[in-house]
C-alpha cells in the first residue's frame, strides 16, 4: 500500500516530506478495525496527513447516481468487485449495514476461471494467456446468458446461432513459403551431380582396394621371408629369434600367414583354395611338437605317461584356441564380405540402396515388436495389450511344459511327507524342468543384432535417420506414430465459445468454481430478510430500485438476468427494476470527490490529534455520514 500511495502522491505533485492535506479512503462494507488502524497508522506516521476519513465505495457510487436520477432513496446497491460482491440496502438515502451481505466471488475469479479453461483447451498456446490478456478477453467478449442451461444446449447442438455467438482471437502467424516442384533442368542437374558423386565414390573405393592389396602383399612377402629365415636358424636360437620378431612360435607365424593369404584372396576376389596342404603341415607340426601322443601306453614309463597326458592337454587346448581364432577370422571375413557387397550395391544405385535399407529396418523392427507382443499377450492377435490374458497364455511352449511338470510334482508327490528327490526319476524330472530346453528365442538375438547393424549403417549414409527407441515399462509401445502436419492459420486461432458465458456464470452459481455460497440474485433476498423492519411496502420499494455498480456489472445481459432471478424470489406482481451506474468503474471516485469537496467534509474526518489522543480503538466507533 505504501508503494501505491507513493505513486499517487507523486502524480498529484505532493513531493514534500509531509502531506498536509485531508485524505478520503474508500473501503469495503464492514471493513475490519485492524485494517482501518493500519491504514491510519501509515497515513499519520509515514506521510503526516492532517486528517483521514473512511467511506464505502458502493455508497459513494449510489449517492452520485442518486443525484442523476438513476436510483431512488430506497433501494439495493449491488457491487460485484474484484474479489468480493456486496449487497447494501438503502432506506431514506442512508445505508443499512445490518442488512448487507457478502459473497467471496468477483472479477478475479472470473478471469482466473477463463485462464484455466483456455489453458486446458489450448495447452500449446499457454504462454499467450497472460493475466492482462485474459482480462481484456473477459471484458471484451464475455456476457451473462439469460438462461445458462438453454445457452449451453445451443452451443452443444451447434448451428448458425452458435456460430454467430462464437468469437475468434487470431494469434500472430506467418505462412510457410510454398515450395514449387523442381523443373526438368533441375532434375537433370541433380541426376548429373549424383552420377559424378557415385563415380567419385567408385574411384575412391578402387583406390582403397588397391592400397589394401599392396599392403597385404607386402605383409605376405614379409611373413614368407620370416619363415625362410626361421628355417635357417638353429633350434637352440629359435626362442631368441622369435622374441625379436614379436611372435611366440612358428605356428603363430604360419597362422598369421594363412590369415593374410585369405584376406589377399578376398581383396582380389579369388576363390578359396583347398586347405589339404595346410592340414598336412599342421599334422606334421603336431607330430613334431607332441611326439608321445601316438605312442601306446604300455610302451611308456610312468614319467612318460605323465608327459603324454600333459601333451594331450596342451594339444587339445591349442587346437581349441586355434578353432576359436579360425572361427573369429571366418566371421570377420564374412562381415567384410557383406560390407563390401553392401558398398558395391550402394555405389551402383544409392537411392535404391537407401530405400531397401529403410525397408529392411522397418521389417526387422516390426518383427521384433511382434515377437515381444506375442510373448506378452500369448496367442491373442486382437490388438489388445491387456485384459483377459492369464499368465499361462503369456508363456511359450517350453515354459508351459516346465510349469506343467512343476505343478505335477507339487500336487502328485507333495501329499503327505515331502520325499521329492529320493528317487532317480525325481532328478530326471528336475533336469526336464531346467531352462536350458527353452529354444523358442533362438532367432531373437540374430534379428536384434541384424537390426543394430542396419541401424548403424543407416546412420552412416542417411543424416536424417532417427532410430526408434526401445519401449520400457514407463513408456508403452507406440504402434502408430501420429502424423505431423504443417501448421496452418487455424492452429493459431483461439476460439471462444461456451467460455464467453460459462465464466461470468459463477456470479450467479459460485459452486462452478468450488465456492459454496449464494449468487447475486439470492443475495438480494438475504439482504432484504436481514432488515430490522419487515415492511412489505419497503421491500417493494427496495426491489424497484436495484442499483448495479462495480466492474463486473459491465457484462452484457447482467441486468436482465438479475431481474429474472429476483422475480423468481419475490411474490408475483412485485415491482422489480434493475439499473446500472453511469460509470460503474469510476462513479465511486466521483461520488467521493463530491463528498470531499463539501464544506462539511472536515467535520467528518478523523484528525491526527484525535489519533494520538484517542488511539486506534476510537476507529471502531467511527462512522461517516454521507451527505453530498
Amino acid at each position: 500500500m505504501e508503494y501505491i500511495l507513493d505513486f499517487a502522491f507523486d502524480r498529484l505533485g505532493a513531493n514534500g516530506s509531509r502531506i498536509d492535506h485531508p485524505i478520503l479512503i474508500t473501503e469495503c462494507v464492514c471493513n475490519p478495525v485492524y485494517s482501518r488502524s493500519k491504514m491510519a497508522e501509515l497515513l499519520f506516521e509515514t506521510y503526516g496527513v492532517r486528517s483521514v476519513a473512511f467511506g464505502v465505495d458502493a455508497v459513494f457510487s449510489y449517492k452520485y447516481n442518486q443525484l442523476h436520477g438513476i436510483c431512488e432513496k430506497d433501494g439495493l446497491a449491488i457491487c460485484p468487485g474484484f474479489t468480493t460482491t456486496h449487497v447494501i440496502p438503502f432506506v431514506d438515502g442512508e445505508p443499512v449495514y445490518k442488512g448487507c451481505c457478502r459473497t467471496n466471488i468477483g472479477g478475479y475469479h472470473i478471469t482466473d476461471y477463463l485462464k484455466q479453461l483456455l489453458s486446458l483447451k489450448y495447452p500449446h498456446h499457454m504462454a499467450r494467456f497472460t493475466w492482462e490478456k485474459v482480462e481484456d478477453l473477459k471484458m471484451e467478449h464475455c456476457y451473462i446468458a439469460p438462461d445458462y442451461a438453454l445457452e449451453a444446449q445451443l452451443f452443444q447442438k451447434g448451428g448458425k446461432k452458435a456460430e454467430d455467438k462464437t468469437r475468434c482471437w487470431q494469434l500472430p502467424w506467418v505462412p510457410l513459403p510454398t515450395e514449387e516442384p523442381p523443373s526438368e533442368e533441375e532434375i537433370a542437374r541433380k541426376a548429373a551431380i549424383r552420377e559424378r558423386q557415385g563415380q567419385r565414390l567408385r574411384e575412391m573405393a578402387e583406390a582403397k582396394r588397391s592400397s589394401r592389396i599392396n599392403e597385404l602383399e607386402n605383409q605376405l612377402h614379409g611373413l614368407e621371408f620370416l619363415l625362410q629365415q626361421l628355417g635357417q636358424v638353429q633350434e637352440e636360437d629359435i626362442p631368441s629369434f622369435l622374441s625379436e620378431t614379436g611372435y611366440a612360435s612358428k605356428q603363430e607365424i604360419e597362422l598369421t600367414l594363412t590369415k593374410v593369404t585369405q584376406s589377399l584372396r578376398k581383396a582380389k576376389g579369388e576363390p578359396k583354395p583347398e586347405q589339404a596342404e595346410n592340414e598336412e603341415k599342421a599334422d606334421s607340426c603336431t607330430s613334431d611338437k607332441y611326439p608321445l601322443i601316438n605312442v601306446p601306453d604300455n610302451m611308456l614309463t610312468p614319467d612318460q605317461l605323465k608327459e603324454k597326458k600333459r601333451q594331450i592337454f596342451l594339444k587339445t587346448t591349442t587346437e581349441g584356441r586355434q578353432r576359436a581364432k579360425q572361427k573369429c577370422v571366418e566371421e570377420e571375413l564374412e562381415r567384410e564380405r557383406k560390407t563390401q557387397q553392401d558398398e558395391e550395391r550402394r555405389l551402383e544405385n544409392p537411392q535404391l540402396y537407401l530405400e531397401q535399407m529403410h525397408t529392411k529396418y522397418k521389417e526387422l523392427y516390426e518383427k521384433i515388436e511382434l515377437r515381444k507382443r506375442l510373448k506378452t499377450n500369448g496367442g491373442h492377435t486382437n490388438g489388445s495389450n491387456s485384459g483377459g490374458v492369464g499368465r499361462g497364455e503369456r508363456l511359450n511352449a517350453a515354459q508351459r511344459e516346465r510349469m506343467r511338470l512343476l505343478t505335477t510334482a507339487a500336487f502328485d508327490r507333495g501329499k503327505g511327507e515331502d520325499t521329492f528327490g529320493a528317487k532317480d526319476e525325481d532328478w530326471q524330472l528336475y533336469k526336464l524342468m531346467g531352462k536350458d530346453n527353452d529354444d523358442d528365442d533362438d532367432g531373437a538375438d540374430e534379428d536384434e543384432a541384424e537390426l543394430a547393424r542396419v541401424s548403424s549403417r543407416l546412420q552412416e549414409i542417411d543424416s536424417t535417420f532417427v532410430p526408434k527407441l526401445e519401449p520400457t515399462a514407463s513408456q508403452p509401445t507406440i504402434t502408430e506414430v501420429p502424423h505431423v502436419h504443417p501448421l496452418t492459420k487455424e492452429d493459431f486461432q483461439i476460439v471462444l465459445g461456451v467460455e464467453r458465458f460459462r465464466c461470468p456464470e459463477i456470479l450467479f452459481h459460485p459452486n462452478l468454481v468450488g465456492i459454496d455460497q449464494v449468487g447475486l440474485d439470492e443475495m438480494t433476498g438475504v439482504s432484504i430478510r436481514r432488515l430490522p423492519s419487515k415492511d412489505k411496502a419497503l421491500e417493494n420499494r427496495l426491489t424497484s430500485s436495484v442499483f448495479m455498480t462495480g466492474g463486473c456489472s459491465l457484462f452484457p445481459g447482467i441486468n436482465e438476468r438479475l431481474e429474472a432471478g429476483i422475480r423468481m424470489l419475490r411474490p408475483c406482481g412485485s415491482p422489480i427494476k434493475v439499473a446500472r451506474a453511469l460509470d460503474p468503474v469510476l462513479d465511486a471516485w466521483r461520488g467521493a470527490s463530491l463528498y470531499a469537496a463539501n464544506s462539511r467534509f472536515h467535520q467528518q474526518t478523523f484528525s491526527r490529534a484525535d489519533y494520538y489522543e484517542k488511539g486506534e480503538d476510537w476507529l471502531r466507533r467511527y462512522q461517516v455520514r454521507y451527505t453530498l
